[in-house]
């Protein structure tokens, strides 16, 4: 796996599209810049002050319901515009979208996220990131946003990865974790504490209505 320490976007982005062409998911520490990252949990803490993240639901659109036995994370959607942190994250993740496209030929045309906040206590069961009547999404996406994050708060993210072995990863302020959407089941375990992400898709063209 490349951890790149380069200050380079271009090198931790090529080190992104060589962990997924051999592995297929990439961690990265201190991704994005120490103040954008600090400005983006601001940001989630803004929103769910304002009482604007809402408990999600499971499935697609106006067919997603609550159920809190999978899933316990409170989310809202980004759209530019909405701030200059969250502009800032977007136009990154674009450039993502392009070098993956540039380097794997993924057909990548566009990037959906929200804001992810889990309570303490609250978890996300082991799912897929795909929907079995949609294939667009292609690359998961999450960001973290969780200073001084230690292994005893828990809520990591736990990859299932190929082989049978697993993976956690540690929310970290500034960590973004990236892998295939389809290939990687994944999970996110309860904490001790409040654990805010930013959580996206780079996405195919298809059929499906949005």
């Amino acid at each position: 796996m490349n951890t790149c320490a380069s200050d380079e976007l271009s090198t931790r982005l090529a080190c992104i599209i060589d962990d997924l062409a051999e592995h297929g998911w990439s961690l990265q520490t201190q991704f994005i810049a120490p103040t954008l990252t600090h400005d983006l949990a601001e940001e989630c803490r803004k929103r769910a002050a304002a009482g604007l993240l809402v408990q999600a639901g499971v499935g697609r659109g106006a067919l997603a319901v609550v159920s809190e036995g999978l899933r316990g994370d409170h989310i809202q959607w980004l759209d530019a515009g909405q701030s200059v942190a969250c502009d800032q994250f977007l136009a990154v993740l674009d450039e993502l979208r392009q070098a993956l496209n540039r380097a794997l030929f993924l057909g990548l045309e566009d990037f959906e996220s929200h804001f992810a906040l889990y309570p303490p206590g609250a978890y996300y069961s082991k799912h897929l990131d795909r929907f079995r009547d949609d294939d667009r999404r292609a690359v998961s996406v999450v960001f973290y946003l969780n200073d001084d994050w230690l292994a005893e708060h828990g809520g990591a993210l736990r990859l299932h990865l190929a082989d049978g072995r697993l993976h956690d990863v540690l929310p970290q302020a500034g960590s973004l974790l990236v892998f295939l959407s389809a290939d990687m089941p994944h999970e996110v375990l309860p904490a001790t504490r409040e654990r805010l992400s930013l959580t996206g898709w780079l996405r195919r063209r298809g059929d499906a209505p949005f």
